[in-house]
């Protein structure tokens, strides 16, 4: 069967290995610049087609693919007389598999079905190497047609692929998900700050704690950084965990409710990307909370 024609935007560091997935499973591609201009290079090179505008990308594509880093990006590349929207095919299917707020999502999913398409979110779960191979956790939510429609490209994309439900169950699943691992980052990133100022050795507070319940894949992410003083298993920026877990906290608000846990998380991430740690990644948490931990702040 011929296989569809897929647009993808958004080559970053996940994106592009989506693309590149997506290259060596056969698809044809069209892509379009966005900051990554040698990702756009290497997909040309491989034979996606390179186009301006987010609206020549649909206007090409049976399925439309974004990988953006925050609402507003996702917004503006769907929306104007450039957009996505403005060029989407009849019946052609719309991803979000970035992590947005979820009203957004459901804002713009009422304008892409207006335009006669559809529209899912489909964030994702582990790191760009995990999508090099087709191995991604993906969290679809929306029309039910609409996914199994796409559903064979997103198993070639992803080991675990979910119907979470309705449009946004995506994005919701995504950042609870994400509010509770930067929550344990930063819970095992103070308690190796505590442990400094006790006088407690790092490998020894983390062999008790992971010889019990409390052992994670989270824990062990920073602790590789704070025994090991390897900061990247875990491949995600402290800018990124800040902003998904401010989504979280404005997706509480959305619903009328309210996070009593959310603000510890949070004013960590925020106050450590304040003072330019932004772009480390969230491992390199410990040294700001053994910082604060140690009344020493410029630390």
């Amino acid at each position: 069967m011929t296989k569809p024609a897929i647009g993808f935007i958004g080559l970053g560091l996940m994106g592009s290995a989506m693309v590149g997935r997506l290259l060596d499973c056969g698809y044809p591609l069209t892509v379009m610049a966005n900051r990554s201009r040698a990702n756009v290079d290497a997909a040309v090179a491989r034979g996606a087609t390179e186009v301006a505008t987010a609206r020549e990308v649909a206007a090409a594509s049976d399925i439309v693919m974004l990988c953006m880093d925050t609402s507003a990006s996702v917004e503006s590349r769907m929306r104007g007389p450039d957009g996505v929207i403005a060029g989407v095919r009849p019946r052609a299917c719309v991803i979000d598999f970035g992590t947005s707020l979820p009203l957004s999502t459901r804002t713009l999913g009422a304008e892409v079905e207006a335009a006669g398409a559809s529209y899912l979110d489909a964030p994702l779960g582990r790191t760009p190497a995990h999508a090099k191979d087709g191995k991604l956790n993906i969290m679809a939510a929306g029309d039910v047609a609409a996914f199994a429609s796409v559903e064979p490209v997103l198993q070639d994309l992803g080991e675990n692929v979910f119907h979470l439900g309705a449009l946004g169950a995506g994005h919701t699943v995504k950042l609870i998900n994400n509010f509770f691992g930067m929550t344990v980052a930063n819970s095992m990133a103070e308690a190796f700050g505590m442990a400094d100022v006790a006088g407690i050795d790092r490998k020894a507070l983390y062999d008790v704690m992971a010889a019990g319940p409390l052992r994670s894949g989270m824990m062990d992410f920073m602790a590789a950084y704070a025994i090991d003083g390897i900061p990247d298993q875990l491949a995600f920026s402290i800018q990124n965990a800040a902003k998904d877990v401010g989504y979280y906290d404005q997706m509480v608000r959305d619903n009328g409710s309210t996070s009593l846990m959310v603000q510890g998380a949070l004013g960590a991430l925020s106050e450590a990307a304040a003072r330019g740690d932004g772009s480390e990644m969230v491992a390199k948490m410990v040294d700001f909370h053994v910082a604060r931990m140690r009344g020493d702040d410029d630390d």
